[in-house]
């Protein structure tokens, strides 16, 4: 066997390739007790470095301390959260519902419930423009709203489906929101809150998660069916790569500082696969990780993923955390 084919990260086997240390290092776990069932999306506050965890199955959003690696509270009252977003200006946390009435906003200080801004059913993924003091959340049947964190809806675009993970440019006025059941990404102007086109998904199904590289004018769009990674120019909206990935993935990052995608997948695995240029793409690691563990959360100045691990038989509910090498 070639050096630097296998390698061991804290017990579990990292398959690697051409590397000369492994891409993701394993650095500590902090377990959720008792929740049980699903976990969705994860927020990170850099002020206070807490680590926000939307556990759907267990109608609650725990609370950990990133920097000491704690659990501090487990917040209940939610109705199936499942996206969440920090609204920085405003000092509050942002809790989408996938039942009831929308998005919750809590103190990001005490943690006490704050205003409700009514969307209706199946509030998903929340995204937070710090510039602009807003946030944005897709919902329902087929929208994407605009919000003021003083709770008061700004606005609302239709969409042709439900919108899954959606992502805002810094540079421009754009979102590229994936809608599943159309098989298209939709671009919306969020000055104007109007679909300005939108984009085909031809060549794999299930458009779920979505990472935004808006130096390099990419957008990759992560699909379940079959599993891959296709990559749109956002100039001309065309496919330009795809590549194999994990199964039934639910989120994917774009580390730009070492020019990676991570993939993370209910089959159990962390997918690392190296940008090289020209629209050629390597899978440079597959890490094991744990069933079900599907949503995670990159951090680009800490360099850290964030992995959700679901209750399972003897595998206990916990957060994995990652530094990229």
């Amino acid at each position: 066997m070639c050096r630097g084919l296998v390698a061991l990260v804290l017990g579990a086997m990292t398959i690697h390739v051409g590397a000369s240390q492994e891409p993701l290092t394993l650095v500590r776990s902090i377990e959720l007790p008792h929740v049980e069932g699903r976990i969705d999306h994860l927020a990170y506050d850099a002020g206070t470095q807490r680590l926000f965890v939307a556990a759907l199955g267990n109608n609650t959003v725990e609370v950990l301390d990133a920097k000491a690696g704690t659990h501090l509270r487990s917040l209940p009252g939610f109705r199936e959260p499942q996206g969440i977003a920090i609204a920085i200006d405003a000092r509050a946390v942002a809790v989408a519902n996938g039942q009831g009435e929308g998005l919750q906003l809590l103190s990001g200080d005490t943690f006490q419930p704050g205003a409700v801004v009514r969307l209706g059913d199946d509030a998903d993924n929340v995204r937070s423009d710090a510039a602009a003091k807003k946030l944005y959340v897709g919902y329902g049947d087929g929208a994407l709203a605009a919000v003021d964190p003083a709770a008061a809806k700004l606005g609302q675009v239709k969409l042709a489906g439900h919108p899954e993970s959606f992502q805002l440019e810094r540079e421009g006025t754009r979102v590229f929101v994936n809608v599943p059941s159309a098989r298209q990404i939709a671009v919306v102007d969020r000055a104007s809150m109007k679909v300005i086109s939108t984009w085909p998904v031809s060549t794999a199904a299930a458009n779920y998660p979505m990472a935004l590289d808006e130096a390099n004018h990419r957008v990759f769009i992560g699909c379940r069916r079959p599993a891959k990674v296709l990559v749109f120019d956002t100039g001309s909206g065309k496919e330009t790569s795809a590549f194999d990935i994990v199964g039934d993935t639910d989120d994917l990052f774009y580390d730009a500082a070492r020019k990676r995608v991570y993939v993370t997948g209910v089959e159990g695995f962390i997918d690392v696969v190296q940008d090289q240029g020209g629209d050629k793409f390597s899978r440079i690691a597959r890490v094991p990780t744990a069933a079900g563990a599907r949503t995670s959360l990159f951090v680009a100045d800490q360099g850290r993923l964030y992995l959700a691990v679901p209750h399972r038989g003897n595998q206990k509910a916990e957060i994995r955390v990652f530094e990229a090498r």
